[in-house]
Parts: C-alpha cells; structure tokens; sequence
C-alpha cells in the first residue's frame, strides 16, 4: 500500500522549532523528488522545500535560512527542520513523493505557531 504518513507537528512559540517526519512505504523511495508542501487558512497549498534523490535542494523564499529539508533513503523518511518559526509559518504540511507522472500525498500535520 503507496503511503505517506506526517509526524512531529504541534504548537510551538514564535521563534521556536520542530521537526516533521514523513514515513514512506509501498513506493521505491529511493527514486522520488519528496517534498514538503503547506497550506494556511483559506490560501492555496504551496510549495516549502523540496529534495532530489540526490541531495539536491529547493525552498520557498519565505523559509531559506530556518528551515531545512533532509531525507534518508535507508530509512525511506524525509524531514523538515524548522526554526525561528513565525505565525505566518501557521498551516497544515503535507509530505509529497513524485516520480515521472506518479504523485502521492500525505495526509497533513498541523503546525500552529503562536504565543
């Protein structure tokens, strides 16, 4: 079964961190772009940082320099470490895996950050 599954969100202050985790299985994970994905309320979903198999990196310029995005093929989980959050980093994060035209989804991990 083709599964993503998030871990580690929660409610953290301004300024402070957490981790996502993200889980594969049914997938060659070795052979997939992941990605972390957010949406805030009522904005569209967007794209905070993506990973080649690689190593090699993306991120939205809102995040460069507070987070980074790592992944661990042995392991088949890829994560996003967060710091210095903000409020505005307030959303739900989805885990994405693409290869050629295959795509799968994650179910979300809700990150509220707020004093």
């Amino acid at each position: 079964q083709v599964q993503l599954v998030e871990s580690g969100g929660g409610l953290v202050q301004p300024g402070g961190s957490l981790r996502l985790s993200c889980a594969a299985s049914g997938i060659i994970f070795r052979l997939y772009v992941m990605g972390w994905y957010r949406q805030a309320p009522g904005k569209e979903r967007e794209l905070v940082a993506d990973i080649a198999s690689g190593g090699s990196t993306n991120y939205a310029d809102s995040v460069k320099g507070r987070f980074a995005i790592s992944r661990d093929n042995a392991k088949r989980t890829v994560y996003l470490q967060m710091n210095s959050l903000e409020p505005e980093d307030t959303a739900v994060y989805y885990c994405n895996g693409k290869t050629g035209d295959f795509e799968v989804w994650g179910r979300g991990s809700l990150v509220t950050v707020s004093s």
